[in-house]
């Protein structure tokens, strides 16, 4: 009879232990590094897409991973040039980050974590009061809260954060968050205003007059182009590249600076907590939908990633991550949705900023260039908590909805401040707080009166709006 070839059953004692390659099989899937090639590795089949634990081959894989570093390229290095952070640190924790973030989720999100603007307006007034260290140490306390959250979600789920934050208050927070920012664009703008115009001109004309991925890098081509003025015009010092080239030479470290704790600081960053949150579930629940994964399991993980990213970032002296929607749009674009491009953006993230003469280069970026982009990036910030309410269909004929915005955004934009306790509280920290406890505060009075009409205000507005009359132009 012919021998039997039949496996040994498991836990048997015949069965062989698993094999060294084998075990560094199983280890590189549990870090999302066990990709399998796509097709032939060449093209992406015509309705399919490439998926996170799918890659092309690697040229084409570092060629897409070159893209994103592009497309964050330009907001990335914004926040330390407006926060006066060193470029090529924030480089440097923002390639760390991003590898971090992979590693958590186990390679199911793919993400790039660059730099959030959130912590722009309490960055800029935390330096007023404590200087850098203090800035970082606020960084750092918004990660460890933020951690914190992302691990409560992953036990208990997102629920409670949906019923904290419904689309009126989170809308209402990102909201005030661009616009506060406007007075710091407006300052930069006047300081040389003819570069200013050109590199908003640029930003306009060219996410309008181009098609994909230059289309979408509209912020970085007006940033070159504007870059480029201000060389003719006389605005940009080339002495710091120099002095950085005749001391560190073409490598060298980035600049680490440790962080200061001030427990005074905490109402200046704890909105930015809850605009990373939305931030990061808005990514996932982007990519779910994109790639037809469902990822809510990794939600919390993704959130934990985004804390402990930022935590090291402020740690060492760079600006707080958070998930990019520029590399979103690089994935529908490519159909790409493979996490060894993003290792490969953040490997050359990380190349990059052990190169101090590019950090200085991109450190000399002047005023104007960016008091032009800001304009625009601040006010896309303002619009996304608007686009929140609008595809949310947030009732502003209930007056709950209508008060609790109209209060929050004058607090917001006008920067109201109040100190209590030895805590400054600034417009964006006094806005989000006035737009939870007006919100839930009215919310539960009228549900409890019945004030309401019957109507809770979270309800979505689904009245039909009426078709205007035809005019004389058709």
């Amino acid at each position: 009879m012919p021998t039997s070839t039949a496996s040994p059953a498991p836990g048997s004692p015949h069965q062989q232990p698993p094999t060294t390659p084998q075990r560094q099989s199983s280890l590189a899937r549990r870090l999302g590094l066990g990709w399998s090639l796509h097709g032939d590795g060449h093209n992406v089949s015509q309705g399919s897409v490439v998926r996170p634990d799918e890659r092309l081959s690697w040229p084409r894989t570092i060629g897409i991973g070159a893209q994103h570093v592009v497309a964050m390229f330009g907001a990335t290095f914004l926040v330390p040039l407006i926060t006066g952070f060193p470029p090529s640190t924030t480089l440097f924790f923002s390639g760390i980050g991003t590898i971090l973030f992979l590693v958590i989720t186990a390679g199911r999100v793919p993400s790039y974590l660059g730099s959030s603007f959130a912590f722009i307006a309490p960055i800029a007034a935390a330096m007023g009061q404590y200087g850098p260290g203090g800035a970082l140490g606020g960084i750092v306390m918004a990660g460890a809260a933020l951690f914190l959250i992302g691990l409560l979600v992953q036990f208990v789920g997102t629920g409670w954060l949906q019923a904290l934050m419904p689309p009126l208050v989170t809308g209402t927070i990102v909201a005030l968050i661009g616009f506060n920012l406007a007075p710091a664009a407006k300052d930069n703008f006047m300081l040389a205003p003819v570069t200013a115009l050109i590199t908003l001109a640029t930003i306009i004309l060219v996410s309008v007059l181009f098609r994909g991925i230059l289309g979408r890098l509209s912020i970085l081509v007006g940033v070159v182009v504007g870059y480029l003025t201000a060389v003719v015009r006389g605005e940009v010092d080339f002495a710091p590249i120099r002095a950085a080239w005749e001391s560190d030479g073409l490598v060298g470290l980035p600049q680490f600076h440790a962080p200061e704790f001030h427990l005074s600081l905490i109402g200046l960053f704890v909105p930015v907590i809850l605009v990373l949150v939305a931030e990061n579930i808005g990514h996932v629940k982007s990519v779910a939908l994109m790639t037809g994964d469902d990822l809510d399991p990794v939600m919390g993980r993704a959130i934990m990633a985004d804390g402990l990213a930022t935590v090291l970032a402020g740690s060492g002296g760079g600006s707080g991550t958070t998930t990019y929607a520029e590399n979103i749009g690089v994935m529908a674009a490519t159909k790409v949705y493979s996490t060894a491009a993003y290792w490969v953006a953040a490997v050359v993230a990380l190349l990059l900023s052990f190169m101090p003469v590019f950090g200085a280069a991109v450190a000399s970026v002047p005023a104007g260039v960016l008091g032009g982009a800001a304009t625009v990036l601040y006010g896309m910030i303002g619009m996304l908590g608007i686009r929140i309410w609008v595809q949310n269909r947030v009732d502003f004929s209930n007056p709950v909805n209508l008060t609790t915005a109209a209060i929050a955004m004058i607090i917001g934009i006008a920067d109201y401040t109040w100190d209590a306790f030895g805590i400054q509280f600034a417009g964006i920290a006094l806005g989000t707080a006035a737009t939870l406890v007006i919100f839930h505060g009215m919310r539960g009075l009228a549900l409890w009166r019945g004030t309401a009409g019957g109507v809770d205000p979270i309800t979505p507005d689904y009245t039909p709006v009426p078709k205007e009359q035809t005019g004389p132009m058709g």
